[in-house]
């Protein structure tokens, strides 16, 4: 009686370790969804990384080519003119550029008592002045803009030594 007991013991045993064909194949098949799922959330977050690098990269190359014409209504605003009328209309186009650029993420670049960023400034000058920082900026030839963190055009600076 007890080897038949041992004989049937070691049965069952044999037998919880068959698997079940259906029960393996549905193990397989789970086992490859959660896979495809992971991969395409994985696709999804890299596809929106890059579609946003591209929209910056554009709105930058586009942002870059109306620079030139906010710099030259800044350089009007600076001229002294007799027309009050005149005066006001270049401040206006040139508040509604800067709200423009601003609405889409454009930032200026800080420029006069900021220190020297070789990240952010172009240096086409230096003063010795005792009285200024190492490093510190003292005139600014040419605003810089930036779009988050990418520099779409350096300032042109002068810098203390």
């Amino acid at each position: 009686m007890e080897e038949e007991k041992k004989v049937d013991e070691t049965q069952e045993k044999e037998e919880s370790y068959i698997i079940d064909p259906k029960q393996q194949e549905l193990d397989e098949l789970n086992d490859r969804y959660k896979r495809v799922l992971a991969e395409f959330e994985n696709y999804k977050k890299r596809s929106g990384k890059e579609r946003e690098l591209l929209y910056n990269s554009i709105l930058s190359d586009i942002v870059e080519v109306f620079l030139p014409v906010v710099d030259n209504l800044e350089n009007a605003l600076k001229i002294e003119t007799q027309d009050v009328e005149y005066k006001k209309g270049i401040e206006l186009v040139l508040k509604q550029f800067k709200d423009i650029l601003k609405s889409k993420g454009v930032e200026e670049i800080p420029g006069l008592g900021e220190t020297f960023d070789p990240a952010l400034h172009e240096a086409v000058g230096s003063v010795q002045d005792p009285e200024k920082n190492t490093q510190e900026i003292v005139q600014e030839y040419r605003k810089g803009y930036k779009i988050g963190n990418r520099v779409i055009r350096h300032s042109m600076v002068v810098v203390a030594n």
